[in-house]
Formats: C-alpha cells, sequence, structure tokens
C-alpha cells in the first residue's frame, strides 16, 4: 500500500512552456514540448499528447503542472524528460492541470 512518503517522493513542479511543436513522428497525436521549471531544474523537454484541447501556439507562455524526476523516456527518438500532468475525461483527452495565478517556475507542488 502507498505511503504519504511515496507522494512526497514524486517531484512536481510548476514551469512555463517556452516553446511548442507538433510531434509529426510521434504514433498519437502529439505535442513537443521545452519548459521552463527555473533556475534548480532549467529547461527540461516533453512530448504530451495535448492535441485535443491545445494547438502549440496555446501552449507558449501558459504554465503547466509536471512530474520531473521519473527519468527519461525515448519517444519516437525524442527524449522526454518529464510528465506533463492532466486531467483525462477519457484516454485520448487531456485537459493540463495549472497553477490558479501565476507562480515561480520551480515552484514545487505538495
Amino acid at each position: 500500500m502507498p505511503t504519504p512518503q511515496d507522494f512526497f517522493d514524486i517531484d512536481i513542479r510548476v514551469g512555463t512552456v517556452l516553446r511548442a511543436e507538433t510531434f509529426e513522428r510521434a504514433v498519437k497525436p502529439s505535442i513537443r514540448l521545452e519548459i521552463d521549471f527555473g533556475p534548480e531544474l532549467g529547461i527540461k523537454r516533453s512530448s504530451a499528447q495535448l492535441t485535443v484541447h491545445y494547438t502549440p501556439e496555446l501552449l507558449v507562455g501558459r504554465q503547466v503542472v509536471a512530474v520531473t524526476n521519473i527519468g527519461t523516456r525515448n519517444i519516437a527518438g525524442f527524449t522526454s524528460e518529464v510528465l506533463v500532468l492532466g486531467a483525462m475525461p477519457d484516454p485520448a483527452e487531456v485537459v493540463l492541470l495549472a497553477p490558479g495565478h501565476p507562480v515561480a517556475n520551480g515552484v514545487r507542488i505538495g
């Protein structure tokens, strides 16, 4: 059974999307992201299946919430370093989680 410490071991942070582009090589429709997590973590990359509700243009400048310490994943030759979090009303639909007010990049969720 998971413990509260298991949750606290997951590093969840807020970052701002600096760059977003359609990821043509991905098997499932996706967008490649570069996200600024502040001076401690820097800029990280992610591939996210966000195309139901978002375009690359809508994502640039937006704050997102992501898990930053679960390792990397190779997706169609692209190294995804963080897992962007969202609610999933159905398996193909992601609604991004974000703070209700702007916060500094790198702020921890917990």
